[in-house]
């Protein structure tokens, strides 16, 4: 949008303060002090400012004195803008102006906007003046602290789940910074979603609900104070936000060393991406840029087969950067620090959603584990014929049937039928990228079965 636009609303926001009552905090973006940001965050909303409590880090008594914030946000969700001559698209909306150092939110009472606004300055402003890649991802590392793993993945695929893992530490569930180093949190909390949360799928989410925490989007079941998960009518997208100190497992400062294992998370509703895969450089690129899920029926308004998703980076709202250029610090840092990527399925197996069935999590925590443990090391592999990745022809505590998608399918035909139409749309997806994609990223790429 416009200057001139920014500054309408940016005045007309100033006059709707003007009689209101507003919560300021002063908070810190990133455990790294190095690369770490002050903000400034001004709520008109009392648990909108304990939501910025929650989510970044408090600084010590004695700095807020001299605290001088780099950017402020401010989050006004009663007032709304004029699309008619305010120079924007509808009533709602999240402006940043990087020369002005601010951010506005006005019309919606979403709360993840607030943390978002953040992370979208610091995928700007660490990668091109810092060359600290900015990732959306969870991240954990072992107790001993030797290994550190990194989970992407879009909402729905299990990667705030599968980072709360009791065996291991927990660095972050969302938002992180990987330097020469080591690997950061950008912020001081978790933000789940909890949908259909229960204690025994999700046992750590489920013990950090308690005093401080706030859930958003919910409802409560008939005639008491108990949340029901299970429904949403508000929204599927139900949240919980807590300090990370909820997690009885979180390490703080929340900082790990450089990752030794990438994990690509994806909910293919299609049934036929293999539920683990090894990536070589080329295809991590390309797939990285791809960030590949799916939606299923009942999940959104409007949707009433499996749809295809791709968020370049698995987190493309958020990219103020072409995604290759974050794909090429990936590979530069994949090779600099030997670092493994697998792609993990979580979504269908033996068939499509309505006919298959989701692969169980037990499985998937099965195979997470030994990639860490390092027992796939020493397994057989096969090349998958579609993407010419390599797929383990073991693994403990998996059935072999399980690792094969098209051994679970009844019919070759239709699975290659089926395998082949996702291929295309990862091809068609990837004609928008093209253009600034390298040879070697283009070569990691799917070739159609004949």
């Amino acid at each position: 949008m416009s200057p001139s636009n920014f500054d309408q609303i940016y005045h007309k926001i100033l006059d709707f303060l003007d009689d209101k009552k507003i919560y300021v905090r002063d908070m810190f973006a990133g455990a790294d002090k190095t690369h770490r940001l002050r903000v400034r965050f001004i709520n008109t909303l009392a648990w909108h400012n304990l939501f910025c409590y929650n989510m970044f880090l408090q600084p010590e008594s004695y700095k807020l004195e001299t605290f001088t914030p780099e950017f402020t946000v401010i989050c006004c969700p009663d007032f709304t803008a004029n699309p008619e001559n305010d120079g924007v698209r509808q009533k709602n909306f999240t402006i940043i102006n990087f020369s002005k150092k601010l951010i506005l939110i006005g019309g919606t009472h979403y709360s993840g906007e607030i943390k978002k606004g953040i992370f979208s300055v610091l995928n700007f402003l660490l990668p091109s003046k810092e060359k600290v890649l900015s990732m959306h991802c969870s991240a954990n590392m072992a107790k001993d602290h030797t290994d550190t793993a990194i989970f992407f993945g879009l909402s729905g695929t299990g990667k705030t789940t599968l980072s709360a893992d009791p065996g291991r530490l927990l660095i972050g569930d969302d938002e992180h910074g990987w330097t020469k180093k080591n690997v950061f949190n950008f912020e001081g909390g978790c933000y789940a979603k909890v949908l259909n949360l229960s204690e025994e799928k999700e046992p750590d989410i489920w013990k950090a609900i308690k005093y401080g925490a706030i859930v958003e989007n919910t409802c409560f079941k008939k005639h008491s104070r108990a949340v029901d998960y299970t429904d949403t009518s508000k929204s599927e997208n139900t949240r919980v936000t807590y300090p990370i100190s909820h997690i009885r497992n979180a390490i703080q400062p929340s900082i790990g060393g450089t990752p030794k294992n990438i994990f690509f998370l994806t909910c293919d509703a299609f049934g036929v991406v293999p539920p683990v895969q090894r990536l070589s450089k080329a295809q991590a690129m390309y797939h990285f840029i791809s960030g590949y899920t799916s939606k299923v029926a009942g999940t959104e308004a409007g949707i009433t087969d499996p749809e295809p998703v791709f968020s370049a980076c698995f987190g493309a709202p958020f990219l103020p950067l072409h995604p290759t250029v974050y794909a090429e610090m990936l590979g530069k840092k994949m090779e600099s620090d030997d670092v493994k990527i697998c792609m993990i399925n979580t979504g269908w197996t033996g068939g499509g959603f309505g006919v298959g069935e989701r692969i169980q999590l037990k499985y998937t925590r099965a195979m997470i584990t030994a990639i860490l443990e390092q027992k796939l090391n020493h397994v057989g592999y096969r090349t998958h014929s579609i993407y010419g990745t390599e797929i383990p022809l073991t693994c403990p505590q998996v059935p072999i049937q399980i690792l094969s998608p098209r051994e679970t399918w009844k019919d070759d035909v239709a699975f290659y039928k089926q395998a082949n139409e996702l291929a295309q749309q990862f091809i068609e997806n990837f004609k928008n990228f093209e253009s600034y994609a390298t040879e070697e990223i283009l070569a990691g790429g799917p070739k159609l079965k004949v």
